[in-house]
């Protein structure tokens, strides 16, 4: 196997601290497997003839970048055998790069052999557990017998806290086209337009902006089930459209409201509760700031509001993941502990704000939005529509 000569001056991270993570962490070398780490380690680059499924024959896509601590020199990128075209087009930074690969099996056996080509047969290696097959951890293993596998994961999931100005750039677009989108869903849609039609037509209005569609989870009238069906809109029901589209890899999500006729003072009371909750969220967020601070600043408004018994708030990072650093809550819909609660928040990390009530007669009242954290404060992206915006454009 030839180890190409490449360019390093380019690389699209901060390898210095990477370095000093996988340091911390007692990793020699890492060996990354999961779409969104290599799409990170490869500067947004993604193949997209695997975008929307892995599988293929009797295995399936498994793309691993492999790099050595402090020997950017060293890195590869192990690829299935179409992406050479992509590298001919624009090639990536690595300094080898082998697609050779079909399944999981080869790929894991070419990154074990670039490993003891660079003398790292024996090294403590970071792998990502939850994103190598099981016979692909079999595979290094068995290629690499004197080396150690150490999870990787929250070194990684450390390393994507803090984006760069193009990412936050990708998730400012994400946010506002989501935005857009869903803005122009909800003047479209009126009187017996379905849940059905709904989504499909948000699935257009991202699609022709730009945004890869994720998901779209709608709820209408008194309802509180966000899955798509036959239900249709009526005249003075409300409408809560949450979704997610990804913009180059990063995830924007939102949630706005919608209403066919004018509020009446309950809802206009109901939607200030939840804005009222937010906010003071948000006047939390700032660099040096605890991230328990912000759950606590949502909660005690949550408290003092009247529907607290139905109401929850959430908040959690995101960016090429939904939910990522900072983990701030332990109790949230996502189950995992919240170990960044008591860490302060750092200058451009990614919060996803979310405050959901499930009225018994009114119905799924919802905002979400997605915050940046600045030095002194915090900027909200998409941060248009928050109030109760009319439908009745009709089909």
């Amino acid at each position: 196997m030839n180890i190409q000569a490449g360019d390093i001056r380019d690389i699209p991270f901060d390898h210095g601290r990477l370095d000093r993570l996988m340091e911390a962490a007692g990793l020699d070398v890492l060996v990354a497997t999961s779409k969104h780490n290599t799409q990170y380690l490869l500067g947004g680059y993604r193949f997209i003839f695997f975008a929307a499924m892995d599988a293929i024959g009797h295995s399936r896509y498994l793309p691993i970048v492999v790099y050595e601590k402090g020997r950017p020199e060293n890195a590869a990128y192990v690829a299935n055998r179409m992406e050479g075209g992509e590298h001919a087009n624009h090639p990536f930074w690595t300094p080898a790069f082998h697609p050779s690969c079909w399944g999981t099996r080869d790929a894991s056996r070419l990154a074990a052999e670039h490993l003891r080509k660079i003398g790292q047969g024996k090294a403590r290696i970071g792998i990502e557990p939850g994103f190598l097959p099981s016979d692909a951890h079999e595979e290094l293993s068995k290629s690499l017998p004197g080396a150690r596998l150490v999870d990787a994961t929250g070194m990684l999931e450390r390393m994507r806290a803090v984006k760069t100005p193009a990412e936050l750039e990708r998730l400012r677009i994400a946010a506002e086209l989501i935005t857009d989108s869903m803005l122009a869903t909800i003047g479209w849609a009126g009187q017996g337009t379905t849940k059905t039609d709904i989504i499909e037509r948000l699935r257009r209005e991202e699609t022709s902006r730009g945004l890869q569609f994720e998901y779209c989870l709608l709820t209408l009238g008194s309802s509180h089930n966000r899955a798509a069906s036959s239900q249709s809109w009526q005249q003075g029901e409300v409408l809560s459209i949450d979704s997610g589209g990804n913009y180059r890899g990063y995830i924007g999500d939102l949630c706005r409201m919608g209403l066919l006729g004018e509020p009446d003072a309950e809802l206009e009371d109901l939607l200030a509760e939840i804005e009222t909750i937010q906010r003071a969220a948000c006047s939390k967020i700032r660099a040096g700031t605890d991230g328990s601070e912000v759950i606590a600043a949502g909660k005690e408004a949550l408290e003092s509001s009247a529907s607290a018994a139905f109401t929850d708030f959430v908040a959690h990072g995101m960016g090429l993941v939904s939910h990522e650093v900072p983990f701030l809550m332990s109790d949230g819909p996502v189950a995992y502990e919240g170990v960044d609660a008591a860490r302060p928040l750092e200058v451009n990390m990614v919060l996803s704000v979310e405050t959901t009530m499930r009225h018994p007669r009114r119905g799924f009242i919802k905002l979400e939005d997605t915050v940046a954290v600045t030095a002194g404060g915090c900027e909200m992206f998409g941060d248009r529509g928050r109030g109760w915006n009319r439908g009745g454009g009709g089909t």
